[in-house]
């Protein structure tokens, strides 16, 4: 199984390398008040590439807060009910 994630991860990064190889050609990026941006297209895909990872965190963060609230409530509770039992 190991190797398998490993060839896995392999094929991935060879993808993303082919992919930053074949994307070096400038590129113009035209914002407001004309304001240009002059760099090459693997910075403009790694650039959206992490902004949509830090959006997907932060989207999800609130889930994981509730999550982490609960077990720790769970955590808490499960010794209390234990002494009640005995």
């Amino acid at each position: 199984m190991r190797l398998l994630v490993w060839a896995l991860r392999l094929v991935v990064f060879l993808a993303l390398f082919a992919l930053a190889l074949n994307n070096q050609h400038a590129v113009t990026l035209h914002s407001f008040f004309r304001i240009e941006w002059h760099t090459r297209m693997i910075y403009v895909v790694l650039a959206a590439f992490v902004a949509g990872c830090a959006i997907g965190v932060l989207a999800m963060a609130p889930r994981w807060w509730r999550g982490r609230r609960a077990a720790a409530a769970v955590q808490v509770a499960a010794p209390a009910r234990a002494v009640r039992t005995a």
